[in-house]
């Protein structure tokens, strides 16, 4: 499927960094100095209009019109939705490739627990669909395998989406702390939660950023853990990175960063998410 670049979700990512949201743009050839400019002593060209004209004051609401008759209704319709719209290694970065199994069971809703572990729930009634695909990039050049997941989640309602956004950030504040499995948890885990508008979310109605440590006892060390979820209407979608040897959130001299991939496929999913459900022109 071909999903149109109507707005500039592609162009414009937001980047999470330090628990901050900050706007990143990228922008073509002529944004940026070449080699050929540095240290030129040619004369800067008379200001024109164009040039002295301000900026266009920021939108102050997210430009999206959804569609009632394309909202699903079903779980089937949920389902096909949330299929169509999770990030696959593709959407990720070159290098990612599906995990096995790569797509999460249909009736499958992990629960944190009262003591801060992670269980396997029951769907609840309120949500229609949920699907989550497994990525990764093997070991590879005395890297560890970095694994990835996406997540969407289809709910009935607007409002029913807007709980699920309030309980994720409640599950920080409530365990900094968490397990998820034998041998691996999250540890100083932090969470930030913006509104459209707000610390630099122009992609989606609500934008969560978690980050903190993941411990594997199989791993020596702390590595990065990253989660981020947005909300469009009544669809959640969420990226999570459990770090691994040789990687950290941001790009170095000499060790990879996993954010940009992260932020990508976040807003492939959004983008995808508006194409099925807003309003046809």
């Amino acid at each position: 499927m071909t999903y149109r670049d109507r707005r500039p979700l592609r162009a414009c990512c937001a980047v999470l960094v330090g628990g901050l949201l900050a706007t990143g743009c990228a922008g073509g050839a002529e944004d940026g100095k070449g080699p050929e400019d540095k240290g030129s002593t040619r004369a800067a060209p008379a200001p024109t209009k164009t040039q002295a004209t301000a900026p266009a004051p920021a939108p102050t609401a997210l430009d999206f019109t959804p569609d009632p008759r394309r909202a699903p209704k079903t779980e089937a319709e949920a389902r096909r939705l949330a299929l169509a719209v999770v990030a696959g290694p593709d959407a990720w970065a070159p290098g990612y490739v599906k995990r096995t199994p790569y797509l999460s069971d249909p009736d499958y809703w992990p629960v944190l627990g009262a003591n801060c572990s992670w269980e396997t729930g029951t769907r609840p009634a309120d949500v229609l669909a949920s699907v989550t695909a497994y990525s990764e990039i093997p070991a590879t050049g005395g890297k560890g395998v970095l694994r990835v997941a996406a997540t969407v989640t289809v709910h009935r309602t607007e409002s029913d989406a807007e709980w699920e956004m309030a309980s994720t950030l409640e599950e920080a504040l409530n365990c900094p702390d968490q397990k998820l499995r034998d041998g691996e948890r999250i540890t100083g885990l932090m969470s930030l939660g913006n509104p459209f508008g707000v610390g630099g979310n122009a992609t989606a109605h609500d934008a969560i950023r978690e980050g903190g440590h993941y411990v594997n006892d199989a791993v020596k060390g702390k590595q990065p853990y990253s989660w981020y979820q947005s909300r469009l209407g009544q669809v959640t979608v969420a990226t999570v990175v459990k770090g691994a040897p040789g990687y950290q959130e941001l790009n170095g001299d000499t060790i990879t960063g996993t954010a940009q991939a992260q932020v990508q496929a976040l807003v492939t999913m959004l983008q995808r998410a508006e194409d099925e459900l807003e309003v046809q022109s």
